[in-house]
């Protein structure tokens, strides 16, 4: 066998080159030998093959990956005579044996079920506190009635083998230097083929249909939560299981309440004459019932209730967490002519006060005010 040139010879770069320095040369050596512009010369054709052959090997980072550890080798089952990347034997069937499950089933080629679904179900956090039942309708396939699922017009002629994957049920397609093993798309993983093709289904064995279910959401459900259907997907055929409907869960959010886990939490604003006086504010429980707050005199902003019990429900459990209530004391605007007169009265009284008593914060902030002015 003729000895190949190296790779990055052929398109007259160095090893280091970029992506863009391996297009540019390309396009450059490419345009140079391609045929059409040398008609009749052999060499220039040969040239123009091996420049497209690296070309195709190094825009490729797994590829060229490959290739810069085990040069040709690497796709020619060299590699110390293991198969290489694109023979039998060699890491290709390492990687089945290691992803073998997850790329299309066993080796042998019997799918083990029809194709699994999923969709998604959007529910109010108020749905997903008490629980609901959502009807969700999607598209699947079932076993065509015309022919009981054989995808044959005549059960009695039998099948032949798949001319594509040859029986195997599976093909294989090559990603970047891996080998990536899929159901066949002829024979849908069969093998085989039916003789006589059903005219309903045109030998599938299944049909299209919409079909409508009622999906229970428990109570507590959280957001990104998925249920499994078992049997509810796709059907795989005559005597094969059908897959199973896996149901994702959106929780919207809500207008009034943030939730944590099993704890609710809801902003409450009050008026600063209540934060100062103290009062009791009703608040709403995501139950649909109210609750009474006790606000204590000289309340500050951001300060936390907790309401035990008043939370949200717990999966699986008769328990609730805990409701947390935080307080947005708000100042008022557009003050009537008496109460600005009386807000003004209000403030001209402040300096008899102790400060540090009646306003802690502000005293204890300017009291660092001026340790930094004094230090510095």
């Amino acid at each position: 066998m003729a000895t190949k040139l190296d790779y990055y010879a052929v398109l007259e770069v160095s090893r280091t080159a970029t992506g863009d320095e391996l297009k540019k040369s390309y396009r450059r050596l490419a345009m140079k030998y391609h045929p059409d512009r040398n008609p009749g010369d052999t060499e220039a054709e040969a040239q123009f093959k091996q420049i497209s052959e690296a070309y195709e090997v190094l825009k490729d980072d797994q590829k060229r990956a490959a290739y810069d550890r085990f040069g040709h080798d690497a796709f020619e089952g060299g590699m110390g005579g293991g198969g290489g990347f694109g023979g039998a034997g060699g890491f290709s069937d390492i990687f089945e044996q290691m992803f073998g499950d997850m790329m299309g089933g066993r080796r042998g080629g019997g799918r083990r079920a029809g194709s699994d679904l999923q969709i998604q179900i959007e529910v109010t956090l108020t749905e997903a506190f008490a629980g609901v039942t959502k009807p969700v309708e999607y598209r699947t396939r079932k076993l065509c009635e015309a022919c009981d699922g054989t995808g044959s017009s005549d059960p009695t002629q039998g099948r032949t083998t798949c001319p594509t994957c040859h029986g195997a049920g599976k093909v294989r397609a090559q990603q970047g230097f891996f080998l990536v093993e899929r159901p066949c798309p002829t024979c849908h993983g069969s093998g085989s083929m039916v003789k006589d093709p059903c005219k309903v289904c045109h030998g599938v064995g299944t049909t299209e249909e919409t079909r409508t279910l009622d999906i229970p959401i428990p109570a507590g459900v959280e957001d990104g939560t998925r249920i499994r259907l078992s049997g509810e997907g796709e059907s795989g055929g005559k005597g094969v299981p059908p897959g199973d409907l896996y149901v994702h869960i959106a929780v919207a959010q809500h207008d009034i309440f943030q939730r944590e886990g099993a704890n609710i939490y809801c902003r409450v604003p009050v008026r600063m004459t209540q934060a100062a006086l103290g009062a009791e504010v009703e608040v709403p429980v995501i139950d649909g019932t109210r609750a009474r707050v006790k606000i204590p005199a000289g309340t500050q902003s951001a300060e936390t209730f907790r309401l035990r019990g008043k939370g949200f429900s717990v999966l699986r459990s008769a328990a609730r967490g805990d409701m947390y209530v935080q307080v947005s004391v708000e100042t008022p605007q557009h003050l009537t002519k008496r109460q600005r007169e009386l807000l003004e009265e209000f403030e001209a009284g402040a300096d008899e006060q102790d400060h540090s008593k009646a306003n802690p914060q502000e005293a204890g902030f300017f009291a660092k005010v001026r340790d930094f002015f004094d230090g510095k």
